[in-house]
């Protein structure tokens, strides 16, 4: 790889334009018309822009993309996380092009991205998966049936979905006609695809991930876990690794799950298995994603391993260089998301211009954000604007570091979620690791 395009925008072109330069690859930054005054631009060796401000007209136009590869003379497409990350016509048409796609091939997103779909995989492959349809419902009186089968709660999803999009909670038989339609409805949206499928709802799991690596001459390898269950409307807000929820023969028998997945679909790249565990420690397959996760970082801080540079090592077709029994756990790491928006007005997002700006530093602190004094954040994309992730000794030493980063972080001309964070990481049932998926919930 001589040249790679980062088919995105904010702290993750930033994040792998820094594995590619410490590569000595060079890099491309594409970028909307609201972008171009953007970090990634900058920092990129070369700079395109692919259209307006609009997603649909720029970082999710394929057309554009592979016309701004072309004219750079990019032999490769990172895609990042989000946009066309997990497009499985996008990996596809880069094939066709003669362009590395960065990432799993396109059968294999496809396989995985429809989430009643790979559920029948996990069953044949030996992994645990949650009670439900097999493969999607066709119609409400289905839906109504298997619901009265399993038994109320269930939860109703977009076979397509990702993102927290796509997903209620279904209570009683009284609400399942109206959010079977609302759902429909959100993933044709969301997805252009209405197909659904329906689980039974595992109340206040814990939402723990497996970090895996599989390269192209099938060796695979996980790096451990993360612990994702502090989330609002099933968006990750604080991740940590690892997690208290689970003992170590746990760890490993969720460990080896993961791998029976990625052996089981044929997975090559980076990509992150992800289960509920309910209270009786039993665990359940949820949906595998296929690209970088937003909070990678804490596994890179626990285990030294560069999960961005391993990927772009495996799309070269290089061999992993260790085995599973080389992989060290070391201390602890927590991850927070710092978002552009007003807590106190149901989270409203906060696009504007930052006028004054403060980023926590010093031993154990790692900052991932494409925010600089006088950047403008515009209302076109996702708020989350900064990543404050932080590594220590023990789980008390990180939480100490993470309060005092979120102190001195400081963000002026916008509204940030940073208070709530904080409010978050000093709460006594997080600090004594007492918390599952609910937990924003009960606090706010």
């Amino acid at each position: 790889m001589n040249k790679i395009l980062i088919a995105n925008r904010g702290e993750i072109a930033v994040r792998i334009i820094r594995a590619c330069k410490e590569m000595n690859i060079k890099t491309v930054a594409v970028y909307s018309e609201a972008d171009k005054d953007a970090l990634h631009t900058r920092l990129a060796d070369e700079a395109i822009c692919i259209g307006p401000s609009d997603s649909n007209k720029s970082y999710l136009n394929i057309k554009n993309i592979i016309e701004a590869a072309y004219i750079t003379g990019a032999d490769s497409i990172h895609p990042g996380f989000g946009f066309l990350s997990e497009n499985s016509q996008f990996a596809k048409i880069c094939k066709e092009s003669n362009i590395k796609f960065i990432g799993p091939t396109s059968e294999v997103i496809d396989l995985l991205g429809n989430k009643s779909n790979s559920k029948e995989i996990m069953k044949k492959a030996g992994v645990p998966v949650i009670p439900g349809s097999d493969g999607s419902v066709k119609e409400i009186k289905e839906a109504i049936l298997i619901a009265e089968k399993i038994g109320y709660p269930v939860i109703l999803k977009a076979s397509a979905g990702g993102g927290g999009k796509g997903i209620r909670v279904v209570n009683s038989s009284d609400e399942i006609e109206n959010c079977y339609n609302l759902v429909k409805h959100e993933s044709k949206i969301s997805f252009n695809d209405d197909e659904i499928y329906i689980e039974k709802y595992i109340k206040n799991p814990r939402h723990i991930e497996i970090q895996i690596l599989a390269d192209e001459h099938g060796n695979v390898v996980h790096l451990g876990e993360r612990d994702c269950s502090i989330q609002r409307k099933h968006q990750k807000l604080i991740e940590e690794t690892p997690s208290t929820a689970i003992d170590e023969r746990l760890r490993n028998k969720m460990g080896e799950a993961a791998i029976k997945v990625v052996k089981a679909t044929g997975y090559t790249s980076c990509g992150t298995v992800e289960f509920l565990v309910d209270s009786n420690k039993n665990f359940y397959f949820m949906e595998m994603n296929t690209r970088i996760q937003v909070e990678h970082p804490i596994t890179e801080m626990r285990t030294g391993i560069d999960i961005v540079k391993e990927q772009i090592k495996i799309a070269a077709g290089e061999k992993l260089k260790f085995k599973q029994r080389d992989i060290e756990f070391r201390g602890h790491s927590i991850e927070c998301r710092v978002c552009a928006e007003n807590t106190n007005q149901n989270f409203l997002p906060c696009p504007g211009k930052i006028t004054g700006l403060n980023l926590p530093g010093g031993n154990g602190v790692r900052i991932d954000s494409a925010i600089y004094d006088g950047y403008t954040i515009p209302p076109y994309y996702d708020s989350m604007i900064a990543k404050i992730i932080v590594y220590g000794a023990t789980r008390n030493e990180a939480i100490a570091k993470m309060k005092r980063s979120l102190e001195e972080l400081v963000i002026d001309g916008i509204d940030t979620n940073r208070d709530f964070l904080f409010d978050i990481i000093r709460n006594p049932d997080f600090i004594r690791g007492n918390f599952d998926t609910s937990f924003i919930d009960k606090i706010l």
